[in-house]
């Protein structure tokens, strides 16, 4: 509905902004759905490396868009003369990969942890073994599902304690999300992730990935054409720098790798806004400052996709309990695209009434997040949930580990669990 709206406005900027209000809602709701999703689909041992390839996939849904654009460009000429088909085209692509998911969903299996929640149990089962390409009675399939089952009865046991009710309902939904709110020790770690979320958006990076082409126009590269060849060579580097970044993210820890992307990110900013404060209006004469201020873009963008790109969502997600990791999340990816719609909604004021000093501002966003990283954020890289409590003086996580432990004993859980350890033992053996 919001891409048929966009694509059939008649330059009228209310429809653009119902048509991205109505996309966005889907958008953001995909955005918290599909790592979820893939998470509770995945083997233990993919689960991390998928979950993480999700900031890969937004980074090349991001090139190839800009590279559309680039492309659509010529459509009926430049300037003035240009066909409204230039840019109705492709917003009208995004049909495409929206059509595909909407298709493909109805394909998709029901997430196992989603059966068993609803005590749906032999299903759950059946669509483990699919899965994972087994039986129902093998050891590592009987493993998930018994693992599900002590989850499930976890839940209900806690939610009997704290609330009086078994039953994980509205109520008591509502319930956890204001603990989460009241409690000191989850409300701090509630600030950490989406702090990090609100940090990540006001290092300026839709800034430049939605006003790429007016940016690169303001330093000198005048034009169109120029300016979305610059903008598809932003696509490339956000690309090719988040391979890395997915790769490698656990062999290093969290707080160095945003703190140096804060600084260079900061420095990015400061050496831009210089450049455009001195040979603003000068820039035809002064072909290499113009060139220095796109290097500096691009050194930027390298930067963001290395670290705050994919670590954001990673301190997200390592901060939280287990059992407010959904709830903590949920908030946390909410600050993400409200700072989105902020920066996206302020950047094109503050470039038309401050000029080079909206660079400063997000200078001044990546000093506070330099400080974050190095003074307020704890190092949660390679932490057992247990050392991650004890960082934040939380007792609760205590509490529900003795409850699963006591729940996994009651359903033999570490009985099975010694049998899939036996059996690998035996296949590799057999190997060697």
């Amino acid at each position: 509905m919001g891409v048929v709206i966009q694509a059939a406005a008649s330059r009228d900027i209310a429809c653009i902004y119902a048509g991205r209000w109505f996309a966005g809602m889907g958008v953001g709701a995909l955005s918290m759905l599909v790592p979820m999703f893939n998470a509770e689909l995945a083997p233990p041992g993919i689960r991390g490396s998928l979950v993480a390839l999700q900031q890969l996939a937004i980074t090349f849904g991001i090139l190839v868009s800009y590279w559309i654009g680039y492309g659509t460009n010529y459509i009926g000429g430049t300037g003035e003369g240009q066909s409204t088909a230039a840019w109705r085209i492709p917003l009208a692509l995004q049909l495409v990969p929206a059509l595909v998911l909407c298709v493909g969903a109805c394909f998709l299996p029901f997430s196992p942890r989603w059966l068993m929640l609803r005590g749906r149990e032999d299903e759950c089962l059946v669509t483990l073994a699919k899965l994972r390409d087994s039986t129902p009675e093998a050891p590592a399939v009987q493993y998930e599902f018994r693992a599900l089952q002590a989850e499930r009865l976890v839940e209900r046991e806690a939610a009997k304690e704290r609330y009086g009710q078994d039953d994980v309902n509205f109520k008591v939904t509502m319930a956890e999300y204001k603990r989460l709110l009241t409690t000191k020790p989850l409300l701090r770690r509630l600030m950490l992730g989406a702090g990090a979320q609100a940090l990540q958006q006001w290092t300026g990076i839709n800034a430049i990935i939605y006003y790429a082409p007016t940016i690169f126009e303001q330093i000198g590269l005048t034009g169109g054409t120029i300016g979305l060849l610059a903008t598809g060579v932003v696509g490339i580097v956000n690309f090719v720098f988040t391979i890395p970044a997915v790769l490698f993210v656990d062999n290093f820890g969290r707080k160095p790798l945003l703190a140096w992307g804060e600084a260079q990110m900061a420095i990015s900013h400061a050496v831009v806004a210089a450049i455009i404060a001195v040979y603003g209006d000068s820039f035809p004469t002064h072909k290499a400052a113009g060139n220095a201020a796109v290097f500096m873009i691009y050194w930027y963008i390298a930067n963001f996709a290395v670290t705050w790109g994919p670590l954001a969502w990673v301190v997200s997600a390592e901060v939280f309990p287990l059992d407010m990791r959904a709830k903590g999340m949920g908030i946390s990816s909410g600050v993400n695209w409200l700072m989105n719609f902020t920066v996206a909604m302020v950047t094109p004021h503050m470039i038309s009434s401050i000029g080079y000093k909206t660079y400063i501002v997000f200078m001044c966003f990546c000093i506070v997040g330099f400080i974050y990283s190095v003074f307020i954020l704890p190092e949660l890289k390679g932490l057992t949930l247990e050392e991650v409590d004890r960082i934040f003086k939380d007792t609760s996580g205590a509490e529900d580990r003795e409850r699963r432990e006591r729940i996994a004993a009651q359903i033999g859980l570490d009985k099975v669990a010694n049998e899939v350890q036996h059996k690998e033992k035996v296949e590799h053996n057999d190997l060697v």
